[in-house]
């Protein structure tokens, strides 16, 4: 089980380090930034030890009774493991945090690899499954910061006490703190004050990302999509969106579930704008999150609407829509060269006819590209009998698909008169797509796909 990571104030704490070798050096190096008074006990001593400064050295073997009175921290760093043992349960008797080099098993704390500038710091841990990979994650992390990190962070300290003056509202001040800290970032420097004046007076609006989650995987959600996550202040999500992309929201975001589903209770389309509008209002950064593409038969479209009214700044970040994924997560193409040369994408929900589908229905037969309905498995008898009778070839290869982050996944392929009977048989639930077409008849799915 994974070590939980606490950062510990160590100044003016006694530290034990029993060792005086090269695993007791590394130690002791990672210690002395951190204001510890360290006492080295060891017959023999490095000359790298000695040379560092402000350590009390004691030149001989090891007693129990140099562990009284109890020290904040006990490092056994002994090319004696029966010695580091006995060293580790005597500590874990009178509960003093120990770490036993090279042998995590008899840790109660693991030293991670640490990233330092200034006031940052940064651990790394795998719970000694691979040092290798801690060290590699460091680097990555060193090479991400910013040349004078330190300087910015002295400086945003010293702005804290004059925001709390002068914007008593938590919600705006964390975005004005949010804004000085971006533009110090791409300045690569703390502001000036003319700089930083603006923030302080320009008043402080919100934002809304109306952000497509794909159709699978989270992994499958774009780079500006994650990155607009990353840094939100609110996320407000629906259904069949893979839930792992709420780790990676900040933890002091506000969450806001509105459903969404088909026959599932769900917030009212009205009341999403509403909550959208007010959290940007209250000067949040807010990403809403969809299944899909926000503007397929997502009403994105009345969402950016609705912000666009209330001068709410906004955009619109594209997802892998469901008509397109799903067939590709299941093989099909829809499109393939002197197959299908068409895409067609039909919502099966429509309010204004009498059937709830579309009113030119009975041209789509005509058309040689693929078909792909949405919303409409409770219309399947109605679509697959009116095709028919508009001309469609009984034996047209057809699908019923459900699949990405469905809560029952399915894969129905028959022709176009036998699908209905094909998917009561299998027991299809929604949400899933219905595709007509010659390209139903092709797999594509690589043997070894997940």
């Amino acid at each position: 089980m994974p070590h939980f990571p606490m950062f510990v104030d160590l100044e003016g704490q006694n530290i034990t380090v029993v060792g005086g070798g090269t695993v007791a050096l590394r130690k002791i190096e990672k210690l002395t930034s951190f204001g510890g008074n360290i006492q080295v006990i060891a017959p023999e001593i490095l000359q790298e030890i000695e040379e560092i400064p402000n350590l009390r050295l004691q030149r001989r073997k090891f007693r129990y009774r140099d562990l009284f009175p109890r020290p904040a921290l006990v490092i056994a760093a002994t090319n004696q493991s029966d010695l580091n043992h006995k060293i580790a349960l005597f500590c874990r008797r009178r509960r003093i945090p120990v770490n036993v080099v090279d042998d995590p098993a008899y840790c109660s704390f693991l030293f991670p690899a640490l990233v330092q500038q200034g006031s940052f710091t940064a651990g790394i841990s795998t719970d000694g499954a691979s040092p290798v990979a801690a060290a590699y994650y460091k680097e990555q992390l060193r090479q991400m910061l910013p040349n004078h990190l330190e300087e910015i962070l002295l400086w945003l300290q010293e702005q804290r006490p004059l925001l709390k003056s002068e914007i008593p509202r938590q919600s705006q001040r964390a975005a004005v703190f949010r804004k000085l800290f971006d533009a110090c970032i791409t300045a690569d420097r703390p502001l000036t004050a003319e700089e930083a004046s603006a923030y302080f007076t320009r008043p402080i609006s919100g934002s809304v990302a109306l952000v497509g989650a794909g159709c699978g995987k989270a992994d499958l959600i774009t780079l500006r999509g994650l990155r607009l996550l990353q840094q939100c202040q609110a996320v407000v999500y629906d259904d069949l969106i893979d839930t792992k992309l709420l780790d990676a929201v900040p933890e002091s975001a506000r969450r806001v579930y509105v459903g969404k589903r088909a026959g599932a209770h769900a917030a009212p389309q009205e009341e999403i704008n509403r909550i959208l509008v007010d959290l940007a209002k209250s000067g949040l950064r807010v990403v809403r999150l969809k299944g899909g593409d926000p503007y397929l038969f997502g009403r994105g479209g009345e969402e950016m609407l609705a912000l666009k009214e209330n001068g709410i700044s906004c955009q619109e970040v594209p997802g892998i829509p469901s008509p397109i994924g799903i067939p590709a997560e299941a093989g099909i193409p829809v499109t393939h060269r002197g197959i299908s040369r068409s895409l067609h994408i039909i919502t099966a929900h429509t309010s204004d006819t009498a059937d709830g589908l579309p009113a030119d229905f009975d041209a789509l037969a005509q058309l040689s590209g693929t078909l792909v309905f949405l919303m409409g498995l409770h219309q399947l008898p109605k679509i697959t009998t009116r095709l028919m009778a508009a001309g469609k070839c009984a034996d047209t290869p057809a699908a019923v698909l459900s699949g990405g982050n469905a809560p029952h996944p399915s894969r129905v392929r028959a022709t176009l008169s036998t699908l209905e009977d094909a998917v009561k048989s299998a027991q299809v639930e929604a949400p899933a797509i219905i595709l007509v077409g010659d390209v139903a008849a092709m797999d594509l799915e690589a043997p070894d796909s997940p």
